[in-house]
Order: structure tokens, then sequence, then C-alpha cells
């Protein structure tokens, strides 16, 4: 039996990690001074590797499987002691608590990729929802055939309004009211043009209507007077030549 065949069964055991005791030293120290075992050692680690890759994935190559094989055959060339054959009898164990660990990773890694899945479809589904709530409400702002409507606070009476067009270079004034309030006895609404400068200028006088509308058209005003807002006063129906306060109504330009 030569050096190398004595040692063939502690190499594959020593790969396995299954080597202990005084077998264990003395391979140490003949590897330690044999670079043919110690390249023998190397295979055997590497092809055990590549058995414990293939019960996860790819099959390892077949000269790898043979290798192993060879040197798992050369164990009766030589008697295992009582205490190597316990650690011989541990190693399918060992295997199979390694396979079983593998598989375990391998499950939870796929549990995880499933979770991220599904959060990735809800995460997709959401946006295209909000995409199409999306072009629903443009659908609806853009319709031509919608119907508009503007509400108001019930049973709140409508804001008084007012509307004065005025062309300097002609003395032009139409005015148009709406929602004015009803006026006591012998009053009137005034109209006032509001120069840029000096004193208000009386623009007319008007009563509402039952709806509370008035217009006032074309008053006599002095030629080519910049006006700079208008103004409504309530005053004796014949109208006065100063606006009495409070002012109900103002307005600048636009």
């Amino acid at each position: 039996m030569s050096v190398h065949e004595q040692f063939a069964e502690d190499l594959a055991l020593y790969a396995l990690g299954a080597l202990q005791g005084e077998e264990r030293v003395s391979l140490e120290k003949h590897l330690d001074g044999c670079a043919s075992c110690h390249r023998e050692l190397e295979q055997l680690r590497g092809d055990m590797a590549l058995m414990a890759l293939s019960t996860a994935g790819p099959v390892p190559p077949r000269r790898a499987r043979q290798r192993l094989i060879e040197a798992v055959a050369r164990e009766p060339r030589r008697s295992a002691t009582p205490a190597t054959r316990g650690w011989w009898t541990l190693v399918p164990w060992v295997a199979a608590a390694a396979l079983a660990a593998g598989l375990v990773a391998l499950g939870l890694q796929n549990s995880d990729l499933q979770r991220r899945i599904a959060g990735l479809q809800d995460q997709s589904a959401q946006q295209l929802g909000e995409l199409q709530r999306a072009r629903e409400v443009v659908s609806t702002l853009t319709a031509t055939d919608a119907m508009r409507v503007t509400l108001v606070a019930a049973k709140t009476p409508q804001q008084p309004q007012g509307k004065a067009i005025y062309v300097r270079d002609r003395s032009s004034l139409i005015f148009l009211a709406s929602n004015l309030q009803p006026l006591p006895p012998q009053k009137a609404y005034e109209l006032w043009l509001i120069p840029t400068s000096g004193a208000p200028i009386p623009a007319g006088v008007f009563k509402p209507d039952a709806h509370g509308s008035a217009t006032v058209i074309n008053p006599p005003l002095p030629a080519g007077v910049q006006a700079k807002a208008f103004a409504i006063t309530v005053e004796p129906e014949s109208g006065s030549s100063a606006p009495t306060l409070p002012i109900v109504m103002f307005g600048a330009g636009e």
C-alpha cells in the first residue's frame, strides 16, 4: 500500500469535516509535505461543494461525482478505527441537515420574492385606478353637453351687483345693477363718477324694479373726465350735489 493510498480514506473524511483525533493530526502533518495529497484534498472539497449545490441548482459535472465515488471506494483498503467509523456514520445525517437548511433558505427566498411581486402588482393596480379617475375628471370638465350650475347659500339674499361701462372720449356711460335692496319712501339710489382729481360728479338717480334691477344710460356728464371709480349712495328722490354717507356700493376701474 502506497502512502497516498494509506491516506485516501482520511482525505475523504477530512474533506467532509468528519476526521477527528489523532487521524486528523497525522493527516494534517502529511499534507504539509505532500503536494499530491493536498491537490487531491482540494479536488475532493470542490467535488463535495458541487454535490451540495446540485440539491438546489444545476447538476454537477459527471467527473466531479466520479472522483468523489472513487475516493469513497478506496476506503475499505484501510481498516477504520471504531472512532472513525462513528464519525463516518454521521456523514449522511450531516448531509441531510445541510440539504434541509438549503431547502429552508430557498423557501424563505421564494416567499420573500412572492411578497415583493404581490406588492408591485398592488402598486400597479392602484396607479391604474388613479389614472382612470383622472381621465374621468378631465372628461367631465371638457364635456360640451355638461350642465353647469352655480350654487349659493340657501335662504341667503343675493349680493347687490353693479357694472359701469364708461367711454371717456364720448362721455358715454351705461350702468347695470341687480339684486338691489328696496329703498325707503322718498329715497333713490344715485350713481357717482369719482374722477382722478376733484369732487365726485353726479351720474344719475334711479330706483330698482321689483326684482332689484336698474339701469342708467348716458346721463349728462362733463366732457373728457378721467374716471377713477364709481360709487352709489342713497339720496333724496331729486338727487344730491354731493354724496351722502355711507357709500353702499363702490368699484374702481378694471
